[in-house]
């Protein structure tokens, strides 16, 4: 999806903000001043404050979904867990993209909220369809009736919004572009070192 540039300097700069300062704590003023731009082309590009953060959280969700579902095409030459691996990768790969913006949501989305309730619930609703898909897959080759399948899958999900709900335990780790990148390939090789794991214990449990 392609935007005005002007426009995705305000959605990058309102990102910022929120993720600072919260959503209550950000004005259109400070909005348009961070963007360097009049508090009047904010209104006519989203109305409102809120009408910029609906907007900018259907962009994120729109491109996430989309991404996710990408990688999985072509995934037939991909073993199950080389498929669930590669999507985790993915996942972790456009959140930290979007670190801010990620954390943002992920912060309100524990929060019983209005933004959660009318902005969140259908994307997320597929992102979960998604996820449980590809990790069911798992689940039926080499974790047969295993009692304690839905907690993995609980655990799975976990360690993909982590990073984004705990943020402050490695802010300082990540500086810079290749720092992200840095992590991205280190918390992945974590998470596939843990489904290697779990799924070679449970593989042998079922022998």
């Amino acid at each position: 999806m392609t935007v005005n540039p002007t426009k995705q300097k305000v959605i990058d700069a309102a990102s910022l903000l929120f993720f600072q300062n919260g959503f209550d704590g950000t004005s259109v003023r400070d909005i348009a001043d961070k963007a360097a731009v009049n508090v009047s082309l904010i209104s006519y590009y989203f109305k409102s404050k809120q009408g910029l953060l609906e907007y900018a959280v259907t962009q994120y969700y729109e491109a996430y979904l989309e991404t996710i579902e990408r990688s999985q095409a072509g995934n037939e030459t991909r073993t199950a867990l080389e498929n669930l691996k590669n999507l985790a990768e993915t996942i972790i790969q456009y959140k930290q993209h979007h670190y801010q913006l990620s954390c943002f949501i992920q912060r309100e989305l524990s929060l019983d909220s209005v933004f959660v309730r009318e902005m969140t619930v259908t994307y997320l609703a597929k992102e979960n369809y998604i996820i449980s898909h590809v990790f069911d897959t798992i689940l039926s080759t080499y974790m047969r009736n295993h009692q304690d399948n839905q907690f993995l899958l609980m655990q799975f999900k976990g360690m993909l919004i982590t990073p984004y709900f705990m943020q402050h335990e490695w802010r300082n780790q990540v500086m810079g572009e290749f720092s992200h990148q840095q992590f991205v390939r280190n918390y992945t090789k974590a998470i596939g070192k843990w489904l290697d794991y779990v799924v070679e214990q449970n593989f042998h449990s079922t022998q």
